[in-house]
């Protein structure tokens, strides 16, 4: 069933996992892949400067963890090996429970950056996506991405997909750092970053709480389901696409 623009519509907010990419990519390929490599990429670049960030914002994240009560395993301060050891397996309990942390989401993007550049990594995107990115953009619609994936790794991913290159069509990227994606003051954050209107942007997403926040803030929606995807409370609030083929571009 076809889906047409209003035609405020100015901007396209996309998701990407359960929108863009099959979240058997995201979890069974980029997290075992970040696991598996966490370790080897820790001893090779534990003292650069670009990690000094994430290994402070991680030492921090892991007290409020403790404050809690979650019993993370412990950060140890110590020589270099008992250091690395210690990110390690801080690090994969993260992973192992879906943090949404934005110092993981950093030192994970780190990782993907070598499996992309060496080809051990290929994104997976579902096969009417570029098709989609070069109607939108020929409309002169500006497309961005919302992903708790950092711009690192959002960058990555489309720079190296299964179809090519498409940052080409995106203009910008937005993470964590913008704030969490259920959270309706992230999606204000963004729409003022576009100066835009919060009504002039259309948030396409797998989530329907993401869409909860992204609609509080002023923004269209649509509910994206794909194969794969979680089936989600309260869908039938939302207008609901099952490709991106299914969007028509308004006339202007």
């Amino acid at each position: 069933m076809a889906v047409y623009l209003s035609t405020a519509v100015r901007s396209i907010l996309l998701d990407i996992e359960g929108t863009t990419t099959p979240i058997s990519f995201v979890h069974e390929v980029l997290f075992s892949y970040a696991r598996n490599n966490l370790k080897h990429y820790l001893e090779e670049n534990i003292d650069a400067l670009e990690l000094h960030d994430d290994l402070t914002h991680l030492r921090n994240e892991h007290a409020v963890d403790r404050q809690q009560g979650l019993e993370p395993p412990p950060f140890v301060e110590g020589p270099r090996a008992v250091q690395i050891e210690s990110v390690n397996i801080y690090a994969t309990w993260l992973i192992d429970r879906d943090r949404k942390s934005t110092s993981l989401k950093s030192l994970q993007g780190k990782i993907w950056r070598q499996g992309y550049l060496d080809g051990s990594l290929k994104a997976e995107i579902f096969g009417d996506v570029p098709a989609a990115l070069d109607r939108w953009q020929r409309a002169g619609l500006r497309i961005c991405i919302f992903s708790s994936g950092s711009v690192l790794a959002q960058k990555l991913l489309f720079a190296h997909t299964v179809a090519g290159d498409l940052t080409g069509y995106l203009e910008g990227y937005f993470d964590t750092t913008t704030g969490p994606k259920t959270e309706g003051e992230s999606y204000r954050h963004i729409a003022l970053a576009l100066q835009l209107r919060p009504h002039e942007v259309l948030f396409i997403s797998d989530v329907v709480k993401e869409l909860d926040a992204a609609k509080a803030a002023g923004m269209q929606t649509l509910l994206c389901v794909r194969p794969g995807n979680q089936t989600q409370e309260m869908a039938a609030s939302y207008q609901s696409i099952q490709s991106f083929s299914n969007i028509e571009n308004p006339e202007r």
